[in-house]
């Protein structure tokens, strides 16, 4: 499954996105905007694996947000003009799309979206699987397959770890849930990250882990439930 975001200046343009969108079963489409800050806003709190972005917004290009956004996602630039295209792909857009497109023509840009994320899965999963963590008297190196629980407080991340005395470290719970690997961890509380592996049980929106008890808050409680599969299910 595939998490989207749409922002164009133009509502029916948006709902026009939301149409295909709900025709595909492999995409889901986390929300749409007009506005630049309210996108942005969105990007600073949950995780997104794909922009639907139109060019041509009023107060900045959708080609200068995308190139200041403090993180890099795979990205669908959507405009009129076809001027655009090369800068587009200057920034590694997975698609261009011209409007007005068609059904098939948007369902192409999305399965290269899905190839091009499998591709980057299965190059993460390659990589040896550690963070290297800045904590405040120097750096510190933590297997992610140790990693339990992620509990936010305030400007700090508590990150409690099997066998291990919990480690704390200066970060946000954005940057931290964009370093581990999104098919083994989800955030399920504005001040928490579980490890899917790790769920001894889940009762009225409470999980246990390590004896610990983790709250699933009604923001995330679509995303877990989407990953997590019960065991013995």
């Amino acid at each position: 499954m595939i998490r989207i975001i749409a922002l164009d200046d133009e509502p029916p343009a948006l709902d026009i996105v939301e149409t295909f969108c709900r025709r595909l079963t492999n995409v889901q489409l986390k929300g749409k905007f007009t506005k630049t800050s309210e996108a942005l806003a969105y990007l600073e709190e949950f995780s997104v694996d794909l922009l639907l972005l139109d060019i041509n917004m009023p107060a900045v290009s959708g080609i200068d947000f995308y190139k200041g956004l403090p993180h890099r996602l795979m990205v669908i630039f959507i405009t009129s003009y076809s001027e655009y295209a090369v800068e587009s792909y200057n920034v590694n857009a997975v698609d261009y799309l011209l409007k007005p497109f068609t059904f098939h023509r948007f369902q192409q840009a999305i399965d290269k979206a899905i190839v091009q994320q499998e591709v980057s899965r299965r190059q993460e999963a390659a990589r040896e699987k550690y963070l290297v963590l800045r904590l405040d008297y120097g750096l510190v190196k933590v297997a992610v397959i140790d990693i339990l629980v992620v509990e936010g407080l305030d400007n700090y991340m508590k990150i409690h770890l099997s066998g291990q005395k919990p480690i704390t470290i200066r970060a946000t719970m954005k940057a931290l849930m964009d370093k581990l690997p999104s098919n083994e961890f989800v955030r399920v509380h504005r001040s928490y990250i579980v490890a899917l592996s790790r769920i001894e049980s889940v009762r009225k929106k409470m999980i246990v882990i390590a004896g610990m008890e983790v709250p699933v808050s009604s923001s995330y409680e679509e995303d877990f439930n989407n990953l997590f599969t019960p065991p013995g299910a």
